[in-house]
């Protein structure tokens, strides 16, 4: 895989890869939280004691978190540390996992991501790229597919509402 220019150094081994714009900005040996829960009731019909009918809600996703991670891409770093200002810029993200040739395996998208929590580890003057201990975001709808990476999402927009409209999946 080549990325602006330059071979990428795919250490497929337990590694997740971020991507932003078809540009993989960060890798992370670990990452947990992935779950959606939808929202149910439970209806009863008089007479029909044998029977409940469920109806469906909203669904609900929780944050997810990346751990032991590393990066060079200045540009990730400054999105990651954004959450100390206001608004901080959502992004579509792609969590892509890698076999042991190279090819991507899966692909989480995580829509409208934003970080809500970071941390560092110990640094090292000696070291040539950042390193991110844990990093959490938060997102607002999550889209999995088989992917090649370089945006598996396509024509996302957000409508006035908050919505967002028209998205197509790459496979």
């Amino acid at each position: 895989m080549v990325e602006n220019g330059r071979a990428a150094n795919l250490v497929t081994t337990n590694r997740f890869y971020v991507e932003i714009e078809s540009n993989i900005a960060a890798s992370f040996s670990e990452c947990s939280g992935f779950s959606a829960k939808v929202k149910s009731e439970k209806h009863f019909a008089g007479g029909a004691n044998n029977q409940q009918r469920v109806i469906l809600g909203q669904v609900e996703y929780s944050d997810v978190t990346l751990k032991r991670g590393i990066t060079d891409d200045l540009e990730f770093w400054n999105w990651v540390i954004s959450i100390m200002k206001k608004p901080t810029k959502r992004r579509n993200i792609n969590i892509l996992l890698f076999n042991q040739a190279g090819k991507v395996m899966q692909c989480w998208t995580l829509i409208g991501a934003v970080p809500i929590e970071w941390k560092t580890p110990d640094l090292k003057a000696d070291a040539n790229d950042i390193a991110i201990e844990e990093l959490t975001l938060a997102y607002e709808g999550l889209q999995v597919s088989k992917s090649s990476g370089g945006g598996a999402i396509e024509g996302v927009t957000r409508h006035s509402s908050g919505d967002f409209i028209e998205s197509k999946i790459r496979n």
